[in-house]
C-alpha cells in the first residue's frame, strides 16, 4: 500500500489556452506533480476520446498504431525533461483542424491521471483588395475582399481622421481548407472624404492588415437639369401602364376562370392521393405497433431467468445457443502463468506472486466468426485480488498495461478492489446479487451481444450494447493480483464446438410463445449446471 501512495500523483496542464499560428509548430505541455522521472511511464495526448489518439509514448517509444491519420508525421516528444517530470509534445505544420481541447494522459503502473488543455489555432489572411464598385444612391459604393483569415475576421472602414465608417454589408465564406475570407461595401456619401480606409483585424493575434483608397470627387453623382423633365416623363408613362393594366387585367380574368376549372380537378385529384396515403399511415402505423409489441416480448425474454428446468435447459441449449468447447492456447499465455496439461485450468505459476505491475492474460485456442456460443467459467479468488473474463479479438495489444475496452476490442467483466465491474468507457460497476463463483459468457456473433451471467443463482451481470463484429472473437482470461485461479468447466453435454448455421435456431415467435414455469435457483458443483435455474437472455 506504501508503494501504491508513492506512486500516485497529478498531472497538471496550462491555465489558459496556447496559442497556435497557422503553418508553424506548437508544443503542447503537462506537468507531473509531485515532479519524478517520466520516461518509463505511458504518455498520451487524445482529442475528446481515447479513440482519437493524437501521440503515445509507451516503452521508450512512440507508438503509431492507433494515431490517427491527420496527426501521423506532424508529431514527436519532447524529452529533454523527462526525468523532471516535465513532457510534452511537440505538433508541426498547425491546421485549423488542430484547433479545440486536447487531454494529455499520464499512466505509471496501475495509476493514471489526465489534464485538459485548449489550443486555439490563428493565422493571418491576404492584404485587403479595395475597389470602386460604382455610383450606389447618392454615394460611391466600396467593395473590400480579404481571403485566407482564421478565426472569423473584423472588418472596419476608417478615414484619414480615424473616423469609423458603418459598413453597408458583411458577408463570410469558408473555403474547403476552413479558411475564412470576408467581402465587406460601404457607401460614402461625402464627397470631401478623399482617402478610406479597410482594416481587417484577427482577434485572438490582434493584428491587422489595411489598405487604403482614394476616391476622386467626380465619382459624386451631381444635381442635373434634366431632373423635373424626367419627372414629367415618369408620370405620363405611370398613367400609360395603368391603362394597360386595366385591359391586362380583363385578359387575366378570363384566363383565371379557365385556371380555377383546372385547380379544382386537380384538388379532386389530390385529395384522393391523401387518401391513400392516410391508408398507407395507418398500415405503417398498425405495423410500429406489432413492431413495439414485438420489442416488448423481447425485452420480457431477455429480463427472464436463466433455466427453466434441466430438461428444458438442454432442449434450449439445442435449440438456440450451443457449448463452446474451450481450450487454453499456452501460446498465448503470459509468462508467469501456469496452463493444466488439460488445458482447462488458469493459475500464477509461482505462487507466492500476489502482485504483478501488468496484465496477465491468455486466449482460447480456437476463434468465434459466427453462431451462438457459451461457456462457464469457475474461478476461485480471495477477497481482495483482481481478474477479468470474457471475448477479445486476436489483434488486440496484450503487453503492459493495456486498456480492456470495446473500442480496442476487448468486451470483459471482472473483479478489483473488492467490487464487480464491466469494462466499458467509463467504467461500469456491478452488483451482483450473489458473488459469482462460476460465470457464464454468452456470445450471439450474428447479433454483437456479449452477456455475462451469475451460473449460481440464474441471474443477469450485465451485457454489453449490440455491435457489429468483424474477424473471429477469442475467449479472454486476465489475471492481475491476489489469491485467484479459473477453471473452464467441461462442456461434454454440449456440440463440442462444432458451429451451427444460424438459419437452424428455432424463430423468437416461437420461443416468445413457450411458456417458463417453475423457475428456482441453486449452485452446481465442479461446473454442473443447477438442477432448477432459467432461460437465457440471448
Amino acid at each position: 500500500m506504501e508503494r501504491e501512495a508513492a506512486e500516485q500523483f497529478q498531472v497538471i496542464g496550462p491555465r489558459h489556452p496556447i496559442l497556435a499560428v497557422l503553418g508553424e509548430d506548437v508544443i503542447l505541455p503537462c506537468t507531473l506533480v509531485p515532479a519524478m522521472n517520466a520516461e518509463n511511464m505511458e504518455l498520451g495526448w487524445f482529442r475528446t476520446t481515447f479513440s482519437q489518439t493524437v501521440f503515445i509514448y509507451w516503452n521508450h517509444w512512440e507508438q503509431t498504431e492507433e494515431q490517427m491519420a491527420e496527426y501521423r508525421g506532424r508529431t514527436s516528444l519532447v524529452r529533454g525533461c523527462l526525468t523532471e517530470g516535465h513532457a510534452a509534445m511537440l505538433l508541426r505544420q498547425v491546421r485549423v483542424s488542430d484547433n479545440g481541447m486536447y487531454t494529455c494522459f499520464f499512466r505509471h503502473g496501475g495509476f493514471y491521471e489526465e489534464a485538459d488543455l485548449e489550443v486555439k489555432v490563428a493565422g493571418m489572411g491576404s492584404d485587403p483588395q479595395v475597389h470602386i464598385e460604382g455610383p450606389e444612391e447618392d454615394g460611391v459604393c466600396l467593395v473590400c475582399k480579404a481571403p485566407g483569415w482564421f478565426p472569423k475576421p473584423q472588418v472596419q472602414w476608417r478615414d484619414l481622421s480615424e473616423n469609423k465608417f458603418p459598413a453597408l454589408s458583411e458577408t463570410h465564406s469558408q473555403d474547403t481548407e476552413e479558411l475564412f475570407s470576408v467581402e465587406a461595401t460601404l457607401v460614402v456619401r461625402d464627397s470631401s472624404v478623399g482617402n478610406v480606409t479597410c482594416s481587417v483585424l484577427n482577434p485572438v493575434l490582434g493584428q491587422e492588415k489595411a489598405m487604403a483608397i482614394y476616391i476622386p470627387e467626380p465619382f459624386f453623382p451631381q444635381a442635373s437639369p434634366w431632373k423635373p423633365a424626367f419627372a414629367v416623363i415618369l408620370t405620363m408613362l405611370g398613367l400609360l401602364l395603368l391603362g394597360a393594366c386595366y385591359f391586362i387585367r380583363k385578359a387575366h380574368s378570363r384566363r383565371m376562370q379557365v385556371r380555377q376549372e383546372k385547380e379544382h380537378q386537380q384538388r379532386l385529384k389530390k385529395q384522393e392521393q391523401q387518401a391513400k396515403e392516410e391508408v398507407l399511415k395507418t398500415i405503417d402505423e398498425l405495423k410500429a405497433d406489432l413492431n413495439q409489441r414485438k420489442a416488448a416480448y423481447l425485452s420480457a425474454w431477455r429480463k427472464a431467468p436463466l433455466y427453466a428446468d434441466v430438461c428444458s435447459l438442454v432442449d434450449w441449449r439445442k435449440e438456440q445457443f450451443q457449448a463452446w468447447s474451450v481450450t487454453l492456447d499456452p501460446l498465448s499465455a503470459h509468462h508467469w502463468l501456469s496452463i493444466s496439461h488439460e488445458k482447462m485450468h488458469l493459475s500464477w505459476k509461482d505462487p507466492s506472486l500476489l502482485y504483478c505491475d501488468e496484465k496477465c492474460s491468455v486466449l482460447g485456442l480456437k476463434g468465434i466468426t459466427s453462431g451462438r456460443w457459451f461457456w462457464e467459467v469457475e474461478i476461485e479468488n480471495e477477497l481482495f485480488s483482481k481478474w477479468t473474463l470474457g471475448v477479445c479479438r486476436k489483434d488486440v495489444r496484450r503487453t503492459g498495461n493495456y486498456l480492456e475496452l470495446s473500442q480496442r476490442g476487448f468486451w470483459v467483466m471482472g473483479k478489483g478492489n473488492n467490487k464487480y465491474f464491466a469494462q466499458t468507457d467509463p467504467e461500469t460497476c456491478l452488483s451482483p446479487r450473489q458473488d459469482p463463483c462460476r460465470v457464464g459468457v454468452f456470445l450471439d456473433y450474428s447479433e454483437g451481444d456479449v452477456s455475462f451471467y451469475n451460473m449460481i443463482d440464474g441471474s443477469h451481470i450485465f451485457s454489453f450494447p449490440p455491435i457489429s463484429f468483424s474477424g473471429a472473437l477469442f475467449p479472454y482470461f486476465m489475471l492481475r493480483y491476489g489469491g485467484v485461479s479459473m477453471t473452464i468447466c467441461s462442456m461434454a453435454s454440449g456440440s463440442e464446438g462444432l458451429p451451427v448455421p444460424l438459419n437452424n435456431f428455432s424463430p423468437l415467435e416461437e420461443i416468445l410463445s413457450t411458456p417458463m414455469e417453475g423457475f428456482s435457483s441453486g449452485c452446481g458443483v465442479n461446473c454442473a449446471p443447477p438442477e432448477a435455474e432459467s432461460l437465457l437472455l440471448p
